[in-house]
């Protein structure tokens, strides 16, 4: 979703982001500074950020105000990943080293947790408790989702349910949380900040399982990290659960999805037994559904260039290629 089409409205704005994430980091602690800013540096699609902008954009045209809380909401998603690094023993993100791979785990932990404590720092600023406690609140939950993906891994008895409650915590609800921040800091009427709360949603769930199907189908070099990740962490997505249950080869699937350690051939033969299930084009289909849900909750909000450049992102969405 890098396209900056998609985010031209807010694009002056995003270009600060960076600027202002690194004169929060400030620090005397070289290695702090370095590891905080280490994915930074990597690039990133400012996916949150934007959706933070671009939602505040229906009600204002002084974006310039929102741009600290659009960054402390990156700084959170930045902070997660660091973190998910460490847990996934993960040694590329954004085609580049890890933090962890580069500064071990003691480090890693301390700089995802020391970007979280500057996030809250920024969104302080602001003076909204309304805004603390849904920041407070979607953070929790994203913990538990990433507990419940841990509980989850190899486990090949789990469900389209319990897949959909996963991705909803570990992805849907930061962006989310990004929507509806966006509006609610401008005081758009509470209808709206609901329709957007559901659009990022809707969207975020769409966005993770066109996610699980790059992991399977696309080209490494573009999507930055080895294809077939997820099954190497032991996570199981939506293509590999509709394989293991209409699959011909779905005894054998399941069997190698719960292996601890998995071979590279392995690994090779689950794609292809995904692949010929028909499993991603059932993915592709949900997400295609859940975008067409996002579009619906745009109705209820102002006819403004925001938002035709949030119905083009729900259309983008399932098209990307990483």
């Amino acid at each position: 979703m890098a396209d900056i089409k998609l985010f031209e409205l807010v694009e002056k704005e995003l270009e600060l982001i960076d600027e202002e994430i690194i004169g929060v980091f400030g620090t005397d602690i070289d290695l702090l500074f370095d590891s905080a800013t280490h994915l930074l540096k990597a690039g990133g699609k400012k996916v949150r950020p934007a959706f933070v902008l671009l939602c505040a954009h229906l009600y204002t045209d002084d974006l310039a105000r929102i741009v600290k809380m659009a960054s402390a909401i990156e700084m959170i998603h930045i902070s997660s990943l660091v973190h998910d690094d460490v847990i996934d023993n993960s040694a590329t993100r954004r085609g580049r080293e890890t933090v962890r791979a580069r500064w071990g785990n003691r480090v890693s932990l301390f700089t995802g947790n020391y970007t979280l404590a500057r996030s809250l720092a920024l969104i302080a600023l602001y003076d909204r408790e309304d805004v603390v406690r849904r920041v407070a609140d979607a953070s929790m939950l994203i913990c538990l989702g990433e507990i419940k993906q841990m509980e989850s891994c190899h486990d090949v008895s789990q469900g389209f349910k319990s897949y959909l409650r996963r991705i909803s915590r570990k992805t849907a609800l930061l962006i989310s949380l990004s929507c509806e921040i966006g509006a609610l800091i401008c005081d758009a009427p509470p209808e709206q900040v609901e329709a957007l709360k559901k659009y990022g949603y809707y969207l975020g769930m769409a966005f993770q399982i066109t996610d699980d199907i790059l992991d399977i189908v696309a080209d490494e070099a573009i999507l930055g990290k080895p294809v077939g990740s997820d099954m190497r962490q032991g996570v199981i997505t939506l293509p590999a659960i509709y394989a293991m249950k209409f699959s011909a080869q779905k005894d054998l699937l399941s069997d190698i999805l719960s292996k601890e350690s998995t071979e590279e051939d392995d690994i090779k033969q689950a794609i292809d037994i995904i692949l010929d299930s028909g499993g991603i084009d059932y993915a592709y289909a949900c997400a295609s559904r859940y975008a067409e849900l996002a579009r619906r909750e745009l109705e209820k909000v102002p006819d403004a260039p925001a938002r035709q450049n949030l119905e083009n992102i729900s259309r983008y969405i399932t098209g990307r290629e990483s």
